[in-house]
């Protein structure tokens, strides 16, 4: 596996931090050819080494003149404030290397849970994914259930085994990890030999000074061939080789890229970021093996008035159609969008069209703009080089597009699509932020929406209960980054406990005299009633009646106490919550010919249900949610006790397509304030849960 190299330059451009001054010696890469194109995802659990993983890339192509250090906060891939702080990836980030004459978009994504939002965004912009596999630690559940997402859609897929360098580095047992986990089509196309001197090729012998041992090769070679032939279209290869014939090995190397190509063979690729062992072969692999942006079958697409389009090729004289996968506010250059491009080319100096759909459950509302691309860059992490165009099958940047959000269809004014959002993660932890002062409540509405324009797993919610701004989030480490974002841009804030919105209702049968009588000089206000309160069945709403007789009141004033009664139980009688759930009964009152008016007999009513509250017992009632959880097998029997410690019934229990067990349970809201991030706890992450309001139950004394 080889190829031969060429390289394009144009004038860079860089934000001015570490790692963009690292990158800034190199030259802009602009491809011209689709095929001559790879999107690859780094994918895997956080830890196993995928950044440093790009830096030894970016290092060995020339792209960075040095490798970065994930403690120092100077890797290509981490330039978010939140990411050095935490050493962890928290964004995803495009690297770009020139490997012979082919341009590979290194795409590094975050590892860990919380931050699933850009590891989908990372994989809608890739053709094949690398699944990073460290050869010291083991193989975590949320790398395993990725693996089978991507197994649903059929993404080429390879995994490298990392940290090889490390004392306590096994590469078989990290073969076997990964064949438990992923499936027997796992298999590996290098050993390392003794020492890790270099690396042995299982089909192409020997490529090392000291070489792995032989019977090493020759125990995997066997499964390696009949893998290989097992795939290929070939159906004389198997007989070819159980009656001894050696197969040419250029044979058995283009029906491997085959199968690698078709995501139905996964190689397995010894490697170590701090040495430099397997780089080379593994830029082979990523060249010669996994797919180009011709090969993939472009995302759902449609017009505006929703009619279907026909799907498009990868074809750089195509209609344009690009999406935003991911978006930055830089000091300097403003809204930074990421886009990959699927179809047609993006230009400096064009007009084009911005649409976004879908989203409005998360804050984001539908919208439509045409706007001028005035800049186009190529992204090495946080550094932006210029670039005239980028072509169907690319990655770059957009500068200064005002309304454009990511997961927004970017196309040409003449004829706007709208591409099909990825399915985004639900934000289930909700976090209450305020300003720390009136002026700091102005900033925070200001810039909450620049927040989360450039996160679409970020939900925003004015509870109209609470009056309290929750953002609802992934998890803890979401959180944080979000409210480090937000400060960063200015804001004095803090959290706050989240208030559960309670209703109030009666709980006992009650009566009530409203009195409001003044008189100050010229007309006055005269009304008086008095009503009958009764609880109703728990979702009933509220019903009111009118049993006066004799016309003691008139009925334009009936409906004046209506309103008053509706407006206070607004308000609450108790504890300030709405009441809900009852039924009132006006059975009589006084009017005055002069004094009584529409506002008088409102306030009348207002205070009759007041004080027919303080004749009665009022409940409080507490939000109760439906919750599906999805779980593997083994933790059915810890998820379904630690829901019964939270007051919650299960009501169920079903298997999930042979994905475990799927768990329906009825929980109070108050019990499901952290449960994203104790379910992740309690079930080494592999849990998941999705939630619907359900109804509202009494709220027992001791909660």
């Amino acid at each position: 596996m080889s190829a031969k190299g060429t390289r394009d330059t144009s004038k860079g451009t860089g934000t001015g931090t570490t790692e963009a001054r690292r990158g800034d010696s190199g030259p802009a890469l602009a491809a011209s050819d689709p095929a001559k194109i790879r999107n690859v995802a780094l994918v895997g659990h956080s830890g196993a080494g995928k950044s440093m993983l790009v830096e030894a890339l970016l290092a060995a192509t020339g792209a960075i003149t040095r490798m970065g250090s994930i403690s120092e906060g100077t890797t290509v891939s981490d330039s978010d404030p939140s990411a050095i702080h935490q050493q962890r990836s928290v964004t995803l980030s495009v690297a770009p290397v020139l490997v012979g004459d082919i341009k590979v978009n290194l795409i590094d994504t975050p590892g860990y849970t919380d931050f699933t939002g850009e590891l989908r965004a990372g994989l809608r912009a890739a053709d094949a994914a690398l699944f990073v596999v460290s050869a010291v630690d083991g193989i975590d559940g949320a790398t395993v259930a990725l693996w089978g997402e991507c197994e649903k859609v059929r993404l080429p897929r390879a995994v490298v085994v990392s940290k090889l360098d490390h004392p306590r580095a096994d590469f078989s047992a990290a073969v076997v990890r990964c064949q438990e986990a992923f499936g027997e089509s796992v298999l590996p196309l290098y050993l390392p030999a003794e020492g890790n001197t270099g690396l042995t090729g299982v089909l192409h012998g020997t490529e090392a000074d000291d070489p792995a041992p032989v019977s090493d090769i020759e125990e995997a070679r066997g499964p390696l061939i009949e893998g290989i032939i097992a795939e290929s279209e070939d159906e004389t290869l198997m007989d070819r080789y159980l009656g001894g014939e050696e197969l040419p090995l250029a044979e058995l190397i283009n029906d491997l890229e085959t199968a690698v190509a078709r995501g139905s063979f996964f190689p397995v690729m010894p490697t170590s970021a701090e040495t430099g062992l397997g780089l080379a072969e593994l830029m082979a692999l990523l060249t010669d093996a996994l797919p180009s942006p011709l090969e993939r079958i472009a995302p759902p697409m449609m017009n505006l008035d929703g009619s279907s389009v026909k799907p498009s090729e990868c074809d750089p004289t195509g209609r344009l159609a690009a999406e935003v996968v991911r978006t930055t506010v830089d000091p300097f250059l403003g809204r930074v969008c990421l886009v990959r491009v699927f179809s047609g080319t993006l230009r400096e100096d064009s007009s084009v069209h911005i649409g976004g759909r879908g989203l409005a459950d998360r804050g984001h509302e539908d919208h439509d703009a045409d706007e001028r691309v005035t800049h186009l860059y190529s992204p090495v992490g946080s550094s932006l080089k210029a670039v005239p165009q980028c072509i169907a099958g690319d990655i770059c940047a957009i500068s200064k597009l005002a309304s454009a959000e990511t997961g927004d269809t970017v196309s040409s004014r003449e004829a706007p699509l709208l591409i099909e959002t990825w399915n985004m993660p639900e934000p289930l932890m909700p976090v209450a932020v305020e300003g720390a002062s009136r002026s700091d409540e102005d900033t925070l509405a200001k810039s909450i929406g620049k927040v989360a324009a450039a996160d679409p797993t970020l939900r925003l919610e004015r509870n109209q209960d609470t009056h309290q701004l929750i953002l609802w989030c992934m998890g803890e480490a979401h959180a944080e980054v979000v409210l480090d974002r937000l400060r960063n841009q200015g804001v004095k804030l803090q959290t706050v406990n989240v208030i559960t919105p309670l209703r109030e209702t009666f709980a006992s049968r009650a009566a009530g005299h409203g009195r409001h009588v003044k008189q100050s000089g010229g007309h006055g206000q005269f009304a008086i009633c008095d009503i009958e309160v009764e609880p109703l069945a728990r979702g009933e709403g509220f019903e009111f009646a009118d049993r006066i007789v004799g016309g003691a009141i008139p009925g334009t004033f009936v409906a004046s106490v209506e309103k008053g009664v509706r407006s206070q139980m607004l308000k609450g009688v108790s504890a300030g919550f709405p009441l809900v759930d009852i039924k009132v009964t006006l059975v009589g009152g006084k009017t005055h010919s002069v004094d009584s008016s529409d506002a008088a007999f409102q306030a009348a009513g207002a205070l009759a249900l007041r004080e027919a509250a303080a004749n009665a017992k009022i409940q409080l009632l507490e939000p109760v949610s439906s919750v599906v959880i999805s779980v593997p097998d083994d933790y059915v029997g810890a998820v379904m006790s630690d829901l019964s410690g939270r007051r919650g019934r299960v009501t169920g229990t079903t298997a999930a397509d042979g994905e475990g067990t799927e768990i329906s349970a009825e929980v109070p809201d108050q019990e499901l304030l952290r449960y994203a991030v104790e379910l992740r706890a309690l079930t080494a992450g592999t849990g998941r849960f999705r939630r619907s309001f359900l109804r509202h139950e009494p709220l027992p004394k001791q909660a």
